[in-house]
């Protein structure tokens, strides 16, 4: 028999085609295919509520909401009647919506049109007035920035909510509107997980809700491929109040979940303990990295005397003290494109990102002395074979220039804000650029930033041990990945 859901998804393929691109940008939409939205419903658990009370913002043409009662009408869950509120601004969609809500008998829908954070946050815990403690909630909130001087802000912030995004406004407030138990299944994309943008989202989240399965995609363009969007998504389910427990993680390919997996994992792998920043890390099988398990890889950056700083130069803010090429009065300014392994290049004449900056009063306080560096870069994509690359700032290629620059898309390994001993650079480099960093940093984070947080939270050999690494690398004229894979292999404790 046909379900709602697949008269919708027929619907979605036919509509999201012929809206044009700008209309979606403005609204932040893309629209859930019709696997994803049942693999959302079937995350929910098991109820008997006499009365669901479910929440759809940003529904759409109904996709998640029909996925949801579809599962219900099919004995998944045992209500005996369901009060379904959906919110929808898009005129275009929401005669759809209506309809296919119309579907269902024991349904009694709402179906909004106001702005959902309006209304939200006019009609919350901060008012006289009465949550809506909505039992369940399915949510593919809008993608788009938040202005800091919006009234979406202005309205987020008396709720007590900072956050720059609007899906993770959505979250929040779904959050907020929820009952005690309420269970909450949300598409969104991975940025929240880290970065200190949305700090102040994850504190309000954590506070308020458990966290309870978290499922990845490995593809980052196939989840959304009709709207062709390559934001790296996650699908997470949240819990209202409870007692936070074990978090299962699961991941496949793609939305076809062909090749789905799934661990458990304590929460103290998910969210560390003594983190301030609150990341959420998603580590993607329970089996410990080599990293882990080995007897010599256990010191912190603090007991081998170093310290670990993203760059300071936020170039679009310095820019009219950029330079591009080398000029009196100038000092190197380094970029992740003048770094590898094999050694330092400076200048760049063909690279696009500007080599030098001016020295002076205003760029003083961002510069650091020359000398021999490990930097790590912070970004890289989902695709590419490494996830940290690391490598050795050598004082030689800046001649006679005393002061450098380092571009904020660096993170900086250091002895408070001065070079390190050469032999120690070079084995934080190598010790950095194994396999098994790499493969620990990936089944940890999930995530294609490499943050200064999760640098300084590692575990290193020893100092001596580094410097002996360090020391055998400069004697090298070449180095494979196998040589510095085999390095860890030749350590004492």
């Amino acid at each position: 028999m046909l379900q709602q859901l697949d008269i919708a998804d027929s619907v979605r393929r036919n509509v999201a085609p012929r809206t044009a691109q700008k209309h979606k940008a403005e609204l932040g939409q893309f629209m859930t295919p019709s696997s994803v939205a049942r693999f959302m419903a079937s995350l929910f658990p098991p109820s008997t509520l006499h009365t669901c009370r479910l929440l759809d913002a940003g529904a759409g043409v109904g996709a998640l909401s029909c996925a949801f009662l579809d599962r219900w009408v099919t004995g998944g869950f045992g209500f005996e009647s369901v009060e379904a509120t959906a919110y929808e601004i898009d005129e275009t969609l929401r005669g759809h919506l209506v309809r296919h809500l119309a579907g269902y008998s024991r349904v009694t829908p709402r179906i909004i049109t106001g702005d959902y954070i309006e209304l939200a946050t006019a009609h919350d815990l901060f008012t006289t007035r009465q949550p809506t403690n909505y039992t369940h909630a399915i949510l593919n909130p809008p993608y788009k920035k938040i202005n800091s001087d919006s009234p979406h802000r202005l309205a987020l912030r008396r709720a007590g909510i900072e956050t720059v995004n609007l899906y993770s406004a959505f979250v929040a407030l779904a959050a907020n509107e929820a009952a005690p138990g309420g269970q909450i299944v949300a598409i969104i994309p991975r940025s929240f997980c880290n970065g200190p943008y949305y700090r102040s989202f994850r504190n309000f989240i954590l506070e308020r809700a458990v966290i309870r399965h978290m499922h990845l995609f490995e593809s980052r363009s196939k989840a959304f491929k009709d709207d062709e969007v390559l934001q790296e998504n996650i699908i997470i389910r949240l819990e209202r109040g409870g007692q936070q427990g074990v978090v299962t993680v699961s991941t496949s390919t793609d939305d076809s979940f062909s090749d789905l997996r799934t661990h458990e994992h304590p929460f103290d792998r998910i969210v560390l303990p003594d983190d301030p920043q609150r990341f959420i890390h998603v580590p993607t099988t329970p089996a410990k990295s080599a990293i882990e398990r080995s007897p010599i890889v256990r010191h912190s950056l603090a007991d081998i005397g170093v310290k670990v700083s993203t760059g300071p130069v936020v170039d679009f803010r310095l820019k009219a003290h950029l330079r591009n090429m080398p000029e009196p009065g100038a000092v190197p300014l380094i970029y992740p494109c003048h770094l590898s392994m094999a050694g330092t290049v400076w200048p760049v004449p063909s690279a696009k990102k500007p080599n030098a900056i001016m020295r002076n009063n205003e760029t003083e306080k961002w510069l650091y002395p020359n000398g021999f560096y490990c930097a790590v870069r912070r970004f890289s994509s989902k695709e590419e074979k490494r996830r940290v690359v690391a490598g050795v700032v050598d004082p030689a290629a800046f001649g006679e220039h005393s002061m450098l620059g380092f571009e904020n898309h660096i993170n900086l390994l250091h002895e408070d804000k001065h070079g390190l001993p050469e032999a120690l650079a070079h084995g934080l480099a190598v010790f950095l650029n194994t396999s098994a960093v790499d493969e620990h940093f990936r089944r940890f984070n999930g995530h294609t930033q490499v943050n200064a947080t999760d640098l300084k939270r590692m575990k290193y050999p020893s100092r001596d041990n580094l410097i002996q690494i360090g020391e055998w690398a400069m004697r090298q004229s070449t180095l494979t990945q196998e040589q510095i894979d085999a390095t860890l292999k030749t350590l004492t404790a």
